[in-house]
C-alpha cells in the first residue's frame, strides 16, 4: 500500500497572475493566499466562516476561504479585492465604499466588497434570497434584501448604514 500523501502541487490563479504551489493537503484557501503568497486583502477574522472577512470571488462566486481546502481549488480563479480594480481606475463597489465611507477600521473592507461584487452578480443572475417574495420575479434590491444577501459579513465597527448606502450606489451605477 502506497502511503498518503501530505503535500500536493497546485495552481491558481490570483489577481490575474498564475500561481504553482506545493502545500499541505490541510491548508486552507485563505492561508496558501496569506502565507504562501503573501496577498493579504482576505483577512483572518473568525477562522470559522462566520464573519465573512476572508471573502473572495473563487471562480467569479463569493467564496469564505477559511473553509476551503487550497487543494480542492487546483485550477481555480481567485478575486481578491485587491484584483477588482483596473489600473487606477477602482470597481465600481469600490468606489461606492470610498464615496459612501462604507469602512472604519478596514478589517472587514476587503471582504465586504468581494461580497457586495458577488451579491451584485446574483442578483443581476435573477437569484433569489431568503427573503426574496416574488420567486417568479426579479428581486428587487431593497434594503432588506440587501441586508439578507450580506448577513455573512460582519463589521465589527457597525459602519453596516454606510455599507448598505455603498450597495445601493454601486447598484445604481
Amino acid at each position: 500500500m502506497e502511503p498518503a500523501r501530505s503535500h500536493s502541487e497546485i495552481h491558481l490563479e490570483v489577481d490575474g497572475v498564475r500561481h504553482a504551489l506545493r502545500i499541505d493537503n490541510r491548508t486552507t484557501l485563505l492561508d496558501a493566499l496569506r502565507e504562501n503568497l503573501g496577498v493579504t486583502a482576505p483577512k483572518k477574522g473568525c477562522d470559522h466562516g462566520q464573519c465573512g472577512s476572508c471573502t473572495v470571488l473563487l471562480d467569479g462566486r463569493r467564496a469564505t476561504t477559511c473553509l476551503t481546502f487550497a487543494v480542492a481549488q487546483d485550477g481555480a480563479s481567485v478575486v481578491t479585492a485587491a484584483g477588482l480594480a483596473t489600473g487606477d481606475d477602482l470597481h465600481p463597489v469600490q468606489q461606492a465604499f470610498v464615496e459612501q465611507d462604507g469602512f472604519q477600521c478596514g478589517y472587514c473592507t476587503p471582504g465586504q466588497v468581494c461580497s457586495a461584487v458577488g451579491m451584485l452578480d446574483e442578483v443581476a443572475a435573477g437569484q433569489p434570497s431568503f427573503v426574496t417574495e416574488d420567486l417568479d420575479a426579479e428581486p428587487a434590491l431593497t434594503d432588506t434584501e440587501i441586508r439578507e444577501r450580506m448577513s455573512g459579513n460582519l463589521c465589527r465597527c457597525a459602519a453596516y448604514p454606510n455599507i448598505l448606502a455603498a450597495i445601493r450606489q454601486a447598484a445604481s451605477a
